[in-house]
This record gives C-alpha cells, sequence and structure tokens, in this order.
C-alpha cells in the first residue's frame, strides 16, 4: 500500500531502534517502520564491542529483534548516489561527513528510498536540506521550556 492509500511509511535511525521501548510518545512513529542495512550493520558492531557476556547477550538479542521486527532497506546504488549530495550538503555547513558516516549513509537511505527519517537525535541530521526529518521525542530529549 503506497503511502497516498494512508500507509505511511518511514525509516528509523539507530538511536531510535534502540529506545524504542523508551519513547515518550510511539505515535510519533510511522504505521510501517523500516530500517536500513546501514542500521542493522551499526546494531551488529554492538555484541562485539560488549563488555561481558550480559551485555553482548542482550546488545545480540536487540539486534536479533530489529533484524526480525523491520523491513530492511538496502544500501543500494541510488542510496550511493544521494550519498554524495548528503555529504556535500555537509561539508558545505561546515560538518565532516566522515564524523557521522553511519549518519550519513542512513540519510543518504531514506533519501534515495524516498522514506522520511525518524530520529531521537535529529541534530546529528542538520545541514542535510533534502531530508524529510521527523524528531521523535524519548524522556532524555531535551525539551525547551
Amino acid at each position: 500500500m503506497s503511502q497516498a492509500e494512508g500507509r505511511h511509511r518511514g525509516l528509523l535511525d539507530t538511536s531510535t531502534v534502540i529506545l524504542l521501548g523508551r519513547l515518550t510518545n510511539p505515535a510519533e512513529l510511522p504505521d510501517e517502520s523500516t530500517i536500513s542495512a546501514v542500521t542493522l550493520a551499526e546494531l551488529s558492531v554492538g555484541p562485539h564491542v560488549a563488555q561481558n557476556y550480559a551485555e553482548r547477550s542482550a546488545r545480540q538479542q536487540h539486534l536479533q529483534q530489529a533484524e526480525a521486527d523491520f523491513e530492511i532497506v538496502p544500501f543500494d546504488a541510488e542510496s550511493a548516489r544521494a550519498f554524495g549530495g548528503v555529504a556535500a550538503a555537509l561539508r558545505s555547513s561546515g560538518r565532516k561527513p566522515a564524523a557521522r558516516a553511519y549518519d550519513a549513509l542512513i540519510a543518504a537511505s531514506a533519501i534515495a528510498h524516498d522514506l522520511p527519517l525518524y530520529t531521537c537525535n535529529p541534530d546529528d541530521f542538520v545541514g542535510i536540506p533534502q531530508l524529510d526529518l521527523r524528531a521523535v521525542t524519548h524522556p532524555d530529549s531535551h525539551q525547551p521550556t
């Protein structure tokens, strides 16, 4: 079903996937959530760098749950081409794309697949004008007073 038919799809970034159970307002998420292959790669690092067995086990379980729960949007040739524009936009705004490489690759995936990107860390994506960015609140969000 397309977005025009009322079913809204969106891409969750890695921070949002990690914080899913702690979101302040889950209704901020799309009806159908997907993740980028880059998020899957980023989550795959977790078990390898865990400090102990319990942490490694929890991270492995989180990875497997994400892989089971979400459609994986590929990082394909269109994503690679979109990355060029993302990197150029970040550079022109004074940010270094290499410093947030995963975020830039995830943003490129969202742009290439024409999906809004849902994130708990919108500041990570500042300077990418072609990105349809949607902020998701969580308990650690800094809300203006």
